[in-house]
């Protein structure tokens, strides 16, 4: 039987989620108890050579307070505005907490799209990287003040944002602090009896199930949104882990293979470049035939042969879906336009000069700039 730690193997960089109902302890103002013990934890680690990167959820709820409004309004500019007060309490909170182990912080605030464009993601990797460098300890957000759309849709409480900064960021385990020890069969709050899930391999349909609504009133985040962070974390080669904020030296015990909470799984091993490519955004989708799906699933190159369509506009390099029969199978990055595209769609790679005028390759995606779904 496989231990804790042979089932997150080793660990030499970790991205600890600290959720709004950690943070402030049930309560509606931030415990400065519980952000020391995360700064002392995280100097414990550091120490023990490993690298720890923050992802804090309270700004909103700490805003909200601060502005004296009602918690959750429709109202996105409200909401905006709580985020961009309680934004500049939470970080002043967290620079107090880690200035006592003697250790700088960094605000990184992010939007939806900071992973939809390669450029941006490998200046933010190589920031990050700098950072890490230098000792410097990493803390995220969700950049809501800018938020366009509805908050609670897009990252869903920083879950999602965790699982995916831990994608990107080639972590090795994603902790996620939550007020519930772990995953249950059952919600504990209402079933006395329910019993703790300590591994899970697969997030599939019966775990699912297991998943309840929302917990808390100041934050958005639930078992839901974790599990969809368990998968993306899964599919990018990190394991994750959920356990109580409450349990005493949780990070640490969590990162050093002790059991506690539950951990999810992976077996998956993905290159950086088409790790981004999996959970970055698509600009548009090409439409392919049945024999361009069967190579590109045999992971060959998708020629201009095989096209049928074109969906959306994009430029070349930039991220789009492979789809056939109505149903996206793959991404790549085209080495042409979605004008160029629509042009030799069709045809055979001999007659692109004829076409184009030019010739920038034989295919229209490359193999090794195609990520299988």
């Amino acid at each position: 039987m496989n231990t804790r730690k042979d089932l997150l193997g080793e660990v030499s960089r970790v991205v600890v989620k600290v959720g709004t109902s950690s943070i402030t302890r049930g309560g509606t103002s931030v415990s400065r108890d519980f952000m020391d013990t995360v700064a002392a934890q995280t100097k414990a680690l550091r120490d023990g050579g490993m690298e720890v990167l923050i992802v804090t959820s309270g700004a909103i709820g700490i805003g909200m307070r601060a502005m004296g409004a009602v918690p959750k309004p429709n109202e996105i500019p409200i909401r905006s505005a709580a985020a961009s007060v309680g934004q500049s309490i939470l970080m002043q909170k967290w620079n107090e907490s880690f200035q006592k182990q003697g250790l700088i912080t960094a605000q990184i605030l992010l939007t939806m799209n900071f992973h939809s464009d390669r450029e941006s993601y490998l200046n933010l990797s190589n920031t990050i990287d700098t950072l890490l460098s230098y000792g410097v300890v990493p803390i995220f957000n969700e950049n809501d003040a800018i938020c366009t759309r509805e908050i609670d849709a897009t990252f869903g409480d920083n879950d999602t944002l965790s699982a995916i900064i831990a994608s990107k960021m080639d972590a090795d385990l994603l902790v996620i602090l939550s007020d519930v020890e772990g995953l249950y069969d059952r919600n504990p709050k209402i079933h006395p009896d329910a019993k703790l899930i300590t591994t899970v391999s697969e997030v599939d349909d019966s775990v699912k199930s297991m998943a309840g609504d929302p917990t808390t009133s100041l934050g958005v985040g639930g078992m839901k949104t974790k599990l969809r962070a368990a998968q993306i974390c899964k599919d990018a080669g990190c394991s994750m882990i959920i356990a109580s904020g409450t349990e005493e030296g949780v990070i640490v015990r969590a990162a050093r293979g002790e059991e506690i909470g539950t951990i999810f799984t992976t077996d998956t091993v993905m290159g950086k470049k088409r790790r981004w490519m999996k959970f970055a955004h698509a600009y548009a989708t090409i439409t392919v035939d049945a024999g361009a799906k069967k190579a590109v699933l045999k992971h060959l190159s998708l020629l201009p042969v095989g096209i049928k369509g074109v969906e959306g506009a994009f430029n070349r390099g930039d991220v789009v879906n492979i789809s056939c029969g109505g149903k996206v199978f793959a991404k790549g990055m085209p080495d042409y336009t979605s004008g160029e595209v629509e042009l030799i769609k069709g045809i055979h790679s001999d007659r692109i000069p004829d076409i184009l005028g030019h010739k920038n390759h034989a295919d229209v995606i490359r193999s090794e700039n195609i990520v299988i779904l």
